[in-house]
């Protein structure tokens, strides 16, 4: 009797590979492991997408920086701007200038001041809508990071308690047939943990480097309307 016991727990050790315990799963959970192997993988593809749109738009406000600070006038530089497909600080900056332009038949003191209060509203429309595009699907990765434990778990609860039901109708309490059930009932919550951990870890990264870009098109914006009044004061 011993010796049938440790054979049927060596052949239902056999059996815990990963792929056959969650193709014998349960509906439900097998369900919950689809939905939570999805999350996973729309998740990573947000953070790589979301790794080459910031270090893009970092690379490219320091690059105009240079540009802006090089000492090259603003027509020029509108000009050569014109033609690309400007984000961050150059969207800005464009914005700005295209207001600039279309307001330069203003002619009296309280035009200039228009002329003003138009460009500054103009820049924190733009800065908001910089801002949307950054900030676009953080939000889901909140969502996966805090949501996808607790469906792996109710996956994992949904497993054991047809675990145990099955148990009652073999009135077997063998290992060998408690440990497959237990297992793949398992393996919904390490799904949600492998979904969820490095969602909150880049959520916080990138909720971090936005509010760094948010700061620095606020900076930005703060310092070209302080040069827009300085240039609109000389032509009182």
């Amino acid at each position: 009797m011993e010796v049938e016991t440790v054979q049927n727990v060596a052949q239902g050790a056999g059996q815990l590979s990963l792929w056959h315990l969650i193709w014998n799963a349960g509906f439900v959970v097998q369900l919950v492991m689809l939905g939570l192997a999805a999350a996973s993988v729309w998740s990573w593809a947000i953070i790589f997408e979301k790794f080459f749109v910031y270090r893009r738009t970092m690379g490219q406000s320091e690059q105009f920086e240079q540009n802006f600070w090089s000492g090259q006038s603003l027509e020029d530089l509108y000009m050569a701007l014109g033609s690309r497909n400007n984000s961050g600080l150059a969207a800005i900056f464009m914005a700005a200038m295209r207001e600039w332009k279309r307001s330069q038949g203003a002619a009296s003191r309280a035009g200039f001041q228009g002329v003003q209060k138009r460009i500054e509203k103009v820049m924190d429309v733009q800065i908001q809508k910089e801002m949307g595009y950054i900030e676009s699907r953080l939000l889901f990765l909140a969502t996966v990071g805090s949501a996808t434990p607790f469906i792996g778990l109710f996956g994992t609860v949904w497993g054991i308690m047809t675990s145990f039901q099955a148990i009652a109708n073999s009135q077997n309490t063998n290992l060998a047939v408690v440990a497959p059930g237990i297992a793949e009932a398992l393996i919904a919550t390490a799904l949600g943990l492998l979904a969820a951990i490095p969602a909150t870890i880049f959520y916080n990264k990138f909720a971090a480097d936005a509010s760094k870009i948010g700061a620095r098109l606020e900076n930005f914006a703060d310092e070209f309307s302080a040069i827009i009044s300085r240039q609109l004061d000389e032509r009182v």
